[in-house]
């Protein structure tokens, strides 16, 4: 096995210091890339989807939980599977708690080609309380591009949407797929994706920023367990 050179703990500074100028550059192109996104148009979602999930039958402003904001990851998870993909559920397993995305007005679901009953031994076998749907008797995988059509044969695929809702209206707003999900799984790193963000102050553009935004260490930030919600 490799490893990393043998140095005097002076070198090792001079040698972090020099990645710290280029972690910082990385930090401020990826503010500027995040705000980017959110200056993306959007797309209304007039097509009628179906779903099931825990309660029964649902449509996609359900899933939204009256939140304002809805990030949906697509989990590969195919009709004739017996369970789910390992790489999906490790991804899954990341967010073990989805109280302060829902607290910036954000909700957060699962969904999968496979049929409800096919989901719900394997959600239970996993230990997820979160909610997972089945879009079985839909086109949602397909028209979000998360099962494609490869020889004849649908194919799977992990990704991420996002989606706005205006009262009864909803919109598209951004989607990615197989390593543009690479370093998602936090709080921020998924709000960054939205269209309204983290909504705090010092985000661009101008307009989105609200009492939901929380800045790592304000008071916004609580513990899982003490949000209303």
């Amino acid at each position: 096995m490799s490893l990393p050179e043998i140095v005097t703990r002076a070198d090792w500074r001079a040698a972090r210091e020099a990645l710290l100028a280029k972690e910082k550059a990385a930090t401020r192109a990826r503010d500027a890339l995040n705000a980017e996104r959110r200056g993306l148009p959007m797309v209304e979602v007039d097509k009628e989807y179906v779903f099931e999930g825990g309660d029964g039958k649902a449509t996609l402003l359900d899933l939204f939980e009256g939140r304002e904001q809805l990030v949906v990851y697509h989990f590969m998870f195919a009709p004739e599977w017996d369970a789910g993909c390992r790489s999906c559920s490790a991804f899954l397993d990341q967010i073990a708690h989805l109280a302060h995305l829902r607290a910036r007005g954000t909700s957060f679901a699962a969904v999968s080609r496979a049929p409800y009953p096919r989901i719900l031994p394997f959600k239970a076998r996993m230990g997820w309380t979160l909610p997972w749907y089945s879009s079985y008797v839909s086109d949602f995988n397909t028209d979000f591009e998360a099962t494609l059509e490869h020889e004849g044969e649908l194919v799977e695929r992990p990704g991420l949407s996002c989606f706005l809702r205006d009262r009864e209206r909803v919109f598209h707003t951004y989607s990615t797929y197989e390593r543009g999900l690479d370093g998602l799984g936090s709080t921020t790193s998924l709000l960054d994706l939205t269209a309204l963000g983290r909504r705090e102050p010092w985000e661009k553009p101008e307009g989105r920023a609200s009492a939901l935004g929380a800045p790592a260490g304000s008071r916004g930030v609580r513990y899982h367990d003490e949000y209303e919600d």
